[in-house]
């Protein structure tokens, strides 16, 4: 890579674009970014230019030599690009709504990248991010695609098993958690080593330390001693924890509390409305503060969107590779045995050393002996999902749909699978 950098953003028209450039801004000097293309698509037009305007102002603000360009051509953007960043959302958030409400009408959890719900977002998103590796492949060979676009872990793996595209998958949830750890210890972040296990939307803490001594059984019992509702695993049982030795992400909540976050959907369904509704209607007032041609920082009001630090994790991933830092960060890459019991191609979400020749996994000091079936199970869904994705196979789609966790029986399944696919049908093209 020569010493200034382009950087292409594809579904820049994301609320979430102006803190990527805030990052950019910020790490300037070990990341010297000269041009930022700023990529969307025909229906997303005004968006784009409304970010691609706050974006010129915010660095303007800054006084950096940085210049800004929109395109709907992407091709245009992506040549000779050194990283492209991937944002997209196949169907916008209307898609989004139907992933999380159709499943609650048969008694199943509806999320975007758990259980139908993903599956759904993942048959829409990963023929389209291989096309993307298509022009990546032909214009910007050498680039780097870091790829943030939901469900990240089974886009990671696509792009591993169907394009020659250097790729790393991105998730805010370990840089949320270890942002958490380093205020509750005091200490920055990389004094406390924190065991990553498992995939993207699953995975478990299996170890914290500090000084060379674990501080796992101290946060366990943490919330039981105190009740401190600003532990961000303080609902979860004390005695399964304490039997577990290992803190699950947020996202374990559909299969460990699956009752209770059932319940909790559907009354969110029937008087706030779903997920995606709420974040509709964030995403209009964001835009409303973006269009104000004062403003020329990346508003406080981003926080309440959800997905905090993700644009943070891609910025510090970029300086890290270009500088080959040899940091340790939590990514999604490819398994090459470190967990011995996934298929080597499977993606997985775990620490990695970064260096310029991208992330290294680091091997697993431990993975608890009963989080491997769950594992296992809800990759094996993941890879069916990238197989229907890919051919367009409603046989494979149904085979993923039956084996997930969290489908009550065949029956549901495909009834399940026929009306999703019936209501995705001008996304999904291969399933004609």
């Amino acid at each position: 890579m020569g010493e200034t950098l382009k950087l292409v953003v594809i579904g820049a028209g994301s609320s979430y674009t102006p803190e990527l450039i805030e990052g950019v801004i910020l790490h300037h000097q070990e990341l010297p970014v000269r041009e930022i293309w700023l990529v969307d698509i025909e229906e997303g037009r005004e968006k784009l230019h409304t970010i691609t305007e706050l974006s010129k102002r915010m660095i303007a603000e800054s006084g950096l030599p940085i210049t800004v360009a929109e395109t709907l051509d992407r091709r245009e953007a992506i040549a000779g690009a050194d990283f492209v960043c991937t944002q997209i959302r196949v169907g916008m958030l209307e898609a989004r709504k139907w992933d999380e409400l159709i499943p609650l009408r048969y008694g199943v959890i509806g999320q975007e990248t758990t259980g139908p719900g993903g599956m759904m977002k993942g048959l829409r998103t990963i023929p389209v991010i291989l096309d993307i590796c298509r022009d990546i492949e032909e214009l910007a060979p050498d680039a780097w695609l870091l790829n943030f676009t939901n469900p990240a872990g089974m886009v990671t793996e696509a792009v591993h098993k169907y394009s020659s595209v250097r790729s790393v998958g991105l998730c805010n949830s370990p840089i949320g958690f270890q942002k958490w750890l380093s205020g509750f210890f005091g200490l920055p972040i990389e004094k406390i080593y924190a065991e990553f296990v498992g995939i993207n939307h699953l995975h478990w803490v299996s170890d914290v330390v500090i000084d060379g001594k674990s501080k796992l059984q101290e946060l366990i019992d943490y919330p039981e001693s105190y009740k401190a509702s600003n532990v961000p695993f303080d609902s979860w049982d004390h005695r399964f924890l304490n039997s577990l030795k290992a803190i699950p992400s947020y996202y374990l909540s559909y299969y460990y509390m699956t009752d209770a976050m059932l319940a909790e959907q559907k009354e969110a369904a029937a008087t706030a409305g779903s997920r995606a509704e709420v974040v509709k209607k964030v995403e209009e007032e964001l835009f409303e503060l973006y269009r104000n041609v004062e403003l020329k920082e990346k508003p406080g009001q981003l926080e309440q969107r959800g997905g905090a630090y993700y644009s943070e994790a891609a910025v510090l991933l970029m300086r890290s590779i270009h500088n080959d830092s040899r940091d340790i960060q939590t990514l999604n890459v490819r398994n090459n045995g470190i967990i011995d019991f996934l298929p080597d191609d499977a993606s997985i979400e775990v620490n990695c050393i970064v260096t310029k020749q991208g992330p290294l996994p680091i091997p697993l000091r431990r993975v608890p002996q009963s989080v491997r079936g769950l594992l296992a199970a809800v990759k094996q869904y993941e890879s069916l999902t990238i197989e229907a994705a890919v051919h367009g196979d409603r046989d494979v789609a149904l085979q993923a749909m039956v084996h997930h966790p969290l489908m009550p029986s065949v029956t549901v399944a495909e009834q399940l699978l026929d009306e999703m696919l019936e209501k995705n049908k001008p996304f999904l093209p291969l399933f004609q």
